[in-house]
């Protein structure tokens, strides 16, 4: 394959790549699905055998592309039109947090670990878990969230913290994950597990194990999400 039969290749992957996107829709870049996914590896898995795979003739490598892209225009169509449909094809919503309760099979099925849920909050600017009535994980892997609605503000005097404390906590810290006591971030805070399971006593939590999450608030209580299977 000389220079020429390669520039040729590169140049019309390029133009036929960027029509085939154009057609297909905003979608297929918006709103990563499952589908999505899949459709966009394929076609630039295709393109670069365009450029690169001289066994391929250019005319097999067009017809491919565009039968991929019509495939996948007639099941976005299909999609569209069947709700029973899209739910095979891109999977349904699912609750991770339900009236301020974490749901662990939720975020098990969804394959989603607290460090990702945590991320997931902060980018919509929410630092603490006790500040979320409702979270959903979309189907394009986003979170949608709905916070508390009755959420009095704290004041200084309401949480009777010296001006040291309010320093020691900036932000709400995650102490216990799965059972599992976070002992580097007890040590940031300056706590000991006298100290939490102290709190743990006056929450009648009896064991840790008992705990799915646990944080300390930036007013030095902790809030804590027992295990589903667990009641009180």
């Amino acid at each position: 394959m000389n220079m020429l039969e390669v520039i040729v290749r590169v140049a019309l992957s390029f133009l036929v790549l960027l029509i085939l996107t154009r057609i297909m829709g905003r979608k297929e870049i918006s709103q990563m699905t499952f589908f999505n996914f899949v459709s966009a590896i394929t076609i630039g898995t295709l393109s670069g055998a365009l450029v690169t795979d001289k066994t391929l003739s250019v005319g097999n490598g067009l017809i491919a592309l565009f039968a991929w892209s019509i495939f996948t225009i007639i099941i976005g169509v299909v999609t569209i039109k069947s709700k029973k449909t899209r739910q095979i094809i891109d999977g349904e919503p699912v609750i991770v947090i339900k009236e301020g309760k974490i749901m662990e099979e939720a975020l098990r099925k969804v394959r989603l670990d607290m460090d990702s849920l945590r991320a997931s909050l902060r980018e919509k600017d929410i630092f603490s878990l006790m500040d979320v009535e409702y979270a959903i994980f979309e189907t394009d892997g986003k979170l949608s969230i709905m916070k508390k609605e009755t959420k009095l503000p704290l004041t200084q005097s309401d949480m009777h913290i010296d001006k040291r404390e309010k320093e020691l906590f900036p932000l709400a810290t995650e102490v216990i994950v799965d059972g599992i006591i976070n002992t580097d971030n007890l040590s940031k805070l300056n706590l000991d597990r006298k100290w939490l399971y102290e709190k743990l006593q006056e929450l009648d939590v009896k064991s840790i194990s008992e705990v799915f999450y646990g944080e300390v608030q930036k007013n030095g209580q902790l809030f804590i999400d027992t295990k589903n299977d667990i009641s009180h």
